[in-house]
C-alpha cells in the first residue's frame, strides 16, 4: 500500500507527457496523493495554506514584472542593443559566457538575479541578437536559436551554482533533510561539493557557447557566398 502514495508522480508524468494543463495536473496529483495517504481534504487545504504563508517570499518577484514592462516600453532593449553595437569585439558566445560568470558569482554571494524575466528577456537576449546581427540581418530561426541559447545559459548557471551560498534555501533544505534521515551533513560540506560542479558547468557551457559562435559564423559565411 505504501507504493500507492507514489501515484502523484505517475499522474504528473502522464499529465506532462499528454500535455495537459500544468496547474490542473499538479493539483490533481496533490489531491490524489493526499487521499491515498489518508489526509482529509480540510487537512490538505490547511497544509497548502500553511506552506504558502511560510514561503510567500518566493512570490515577491511578481512585484518586479510591472517595472520590467515599463522600462522595456521606454527603450531598455534598444539601449542594450546600441551598447553592444559599439563593442565590435563582443560575440554572442562571449556575451553568454560573461553572463554565465556573473550568474554563478552572484549565486555564490546569495544574490538572486531572477534570471529569465528580469535579465534574459529584456537584456541578455537582445544583446546577443545585436552581436550576432552586427554583420547582417538575422533570420527568424536564428533569433529563436539565440533566445533558446540565452535561456539555456541562464538555466545552467542558476541550477549548478545555486548551492554555492551556504545560506541558500536549497543548501539548508538538503542539510535539514539529511539530518532528519540520520545523516549529519553540514551546509558548508554541501557548498564545497557544489564548487566542482559549478566550475565544470562553466567550462562545458563556455565551450558550448564558443562552438555556437563558430556554427553561426559558418552559417553567415555560407549565406554571404550564396
Amino acid at each position: 500500500m505504501e507504493y500507492l502514495k507514489l501515484i502523484g508522480i505517475v499522474i504528473i508524468i502522464l499529465g506532462f507527457a499528454l500535455k495537459f494543463d500544468t496547474i490542473a495536473v499538479v493539483i490533481i496529483s496533490a489531491v490524489a496523493t493526499a487521499l491515498v495517504a489518508g489526509i482529509s481534504v480540510p487537512d490538505l487545504l490547511t497544509l497548502l495554506g500553511k506552506s504558502f504563508v511560510e514561503n510567500r517570499v518566493v512570490s515577491l518577484f511578481f512585484l518586479t514584472l510591472p517595472m520590467i514592462g515599463v522600462i522595456e516600453r521606454h527603450g531598455l532593449k534598444q539601449a542594450a542593443v546600441n551598447a553592444i553595437k559599439k563593442l565590435k569585439n563582443l560575440t554572442p558566445g562571449r556575451i553568454l559566457n560573461l553572463y554565465l560568470l556573473i550568474r554563478e558569482v552572484a549565486c555564490a554571494f546569495g544574490i538572486t538575479l531572477s534570471g529569465q524575466v528580469q535579465f534574459v528577456r529584456p537584456l541578455i537576449s537582445p544583446m546577443v541578437q545585436a552581436a550576432a546581427g552586427a554583420r547582417g540581418k538575422l533570420t527568424p530561426k536564428q533569433i529563436d536559436l539565440i533566445k533558446a541559447r540565452s535561456a539555456a545559459t541562464d538555466n545552467f548557471g542558476n541550477f549548478y551554482a545555486q548551492n554555492l551560498f551556504v545560506a541558500s534555501g536549497g543548501v539548508l533544505l538538503m542539510a535539514s533533510t539529511m539530518k532528519s534521515l540520520g545523516h549529519a551533513v553540514e551546509p558548508t560540506s554541501i557548498v564545497l561539493y557544489s564548487i566542482p560542479m559549478a566550475v565544470i558547468t562553466f567550462i562545458i557551457t563556455a565551450i558550448y557557447n564558443m562552438r555556437f559562435d563558430r556554427q553561426f559564423n559558418v552559417k553567415r559565411n555560407k549565406k554571404q557566398e550564396d
